[in-house]
């Protein structure tokens, strides 16, 4: 098996999403962790199993408390939990769909538009693994390496498309609740947002709040959004009531802007006073925005490049600068139009779309609000500056890769969240090393490293974070 061995330099923060072995390793970083191998892992079988003990023990980053560690299904051997020795909630995790998962949840009249074939119309690049993986699995996986947690990716992850498994994956991951998404139904939303077809694209939505619900629903932990479209006021209104009437935890809408209306008109207000009331977020995540860019950016004369899944149907280098913008964009209006102002205890997350442009909006539209406060009304009824609207309500993702530590110093502790994107294989094999390696750099306080780990999503969440899950005791090492 290829792994990451004791006697090889792990990699370090800065390398790509990748993770690739070889390469400096974090010494701060390192000596804890071998610190750990002396004092918690002593009475683990090193010689026998160097090689899985290391990639367990790679998971800690610098946190220096362990949680009690518990028997695998064999007994042979303990493995500690990913995340140990602090409460961290993920912020984004996903579902990787497989064919025929939608037809039990779509009514029986759309089935014929939205086949196998429109969800799934690719078998290489990044859907390569999944035909690698077991689709027909009828039950839980009876034999799995607890130590691959973090090194399995996409459909081969434990409990990636099998909802009896992700208890398991959850226990070993450690996370004290993850925030769910789906995997194959956010761009193809996106599509149906501009289409024309405003029944297709509700009928969608349903199915899938009931897909992800009923996935969630084997664990409390496990929090499903539900997908509420932009398209029409008076359906928006009932499909966020029903997704919450489903279970969904927080609702998710396109942060592309809808083709003949404002995400900030004012016929959504029912959508943002529902979920006020309900004390659920708003959140917006990475798929959602539509067409990043033009097709011309990529004819620029030279060979074709692969993403980073090895194909060309995912995000390369240069649409990747615009995953961004849509949200961007989406919360300028929401705050300019004071959506915020009008639903102060409504919150917003934007999952997995990265954090390093924030500081800037934040700083433009203030800037934005000095220039044009004379002449717009509304900019004089703010009650806050924009920036401050953000701190208050806005929640967002950093990318592993990402300057977490720099980007929490420039937004304010408030603003920033833990998210794992597991078993997506952009949220890397150690985003809690490098995410501490790079708040050490910065000098992050702990009290922002619970903010950022812990309590920003319990603020985020509110009522979809069941009170008992918000601080669960952890086990002393």
């Amino acid at each position: 098996r290829c792994g990451v061995g004791l006697g090889r330099r792990r990699a370090g923060p800065d390398l790509p999403a990748r993770d690739r072995a070889g390469g400096r390793g974090h010494a701060v970083l390192d000596r804890i962790d071998r610190r750990a191998i002396l004092q918690g892992e002593g009475r683990l079988r090193l010689a026998a199993r160097a090689a899985r003990v290391e990639e367990g023990l790679h998971r800690m980053g610098n946190v220096l408390a362990h949680g009690k560690l518990s028997q695998n299904d064999k007994g042979l051997e303990e493995t500690m939990p990913y995340a140990s020795g602090r409460v961290i909630h993920d912020a984004d995790a996903h579902i990787m769909e497989v064919p025929g998962f939608l037809e039990q949840y779509l009514e029986a009249r759309h089935r014929a538009a939205v086949t196998d074939q429109v969800l799934f119309p690719r078998n290489e690049g990044f859907h390569s693994t999944r035909l690698k993986a077991d689709t027909d699995r009828a039950g839980p996986v009876q034999e799995f390496d607890d130590a691959q947690i973090m090194l399995r990716k996409n459909w081969e992850a434990l409990g990636a498309s099998s909802r009896q498994d992700r208890p398991r994956s959850i226990d070993l991951l450690g996370f004290a609740s993850q925030l769910m998404f789906t995997t194959a139904l956010l761009n193809y939303s996106s599509v149906l947002e501009g289409g024309r077809d405003v029944e297709l694209t509700y009928a969608v939505a349903r199915a899938h709040t009931r897909h992800m619900v009923e996935f969630c629903s084997v664990d409390r932990r496990l929090l499903p959004t539900g997908y509420v479209p932009l398209v029409d006021f008076e359906r928006t209104a009932k499909a966020a009531r029903e997704a919450i009437e489903l279970g969904a935890k927080a609702l998710m809408i396109p942060s592309r802007c809808p083709d003949d209306h404002s995400p900030s008109h004012i016929g959504f207000d029912p959508l943002w006073a529902i979920a006020q009331e309900a004390g659920l977020p708003i959140v917006f995540h990475v798929g959602g925005g539509g067409k990043l860019l033009e097709d011309a950016y990529f004819n620029n004369g030279l060979p074709p490049v692969p993403d980073f899944h090895g194909g060309d149907d995912n995000f390369k280098s240069i649409d990747y600068m615009a995953i961004a913008y849509p949200p961007m964009k989406a919360l300028t209006a929401l705050v300019v139009d004071r959506v915020l102002d009008r639903f102060p205890r409504l919150k917003f997350g934007v999952i997995e779309q990265g954090a390093s442009w924030v500081p800037g909006w934040m700083r433009n539209m203030d800037s934005a609000h000095n220039a044009f406060y004379r002449n717009e009304e509304r900019l004089q009824k703010m009650s806050l500056k924009p920036s401050e609207f953000v701190q208050r309500q806005v929640r967002v993702t950093p990318y592993p890769h990402e300057d977490a530590g720099w980007i929490i110093a420039n937004t304010g502790d408030e603003v920033c969240l833990f998210s794992s994107d597991y078993p997506h294989v952009e949220g890397g094999r150690h985003p809690i090393k490098r995410f501490e390696a790079s708040m050490e750099k910065a000098g992050t306080t702990e009290e922002q490293k619970q903010r950022f780990y812990c309590d920003n999503f319990i603020d985020l969440m509110g009522a979809g974070l069941a009170p008992e899950l918000r601080h669960p005791v952890q086990a002393a090492a």
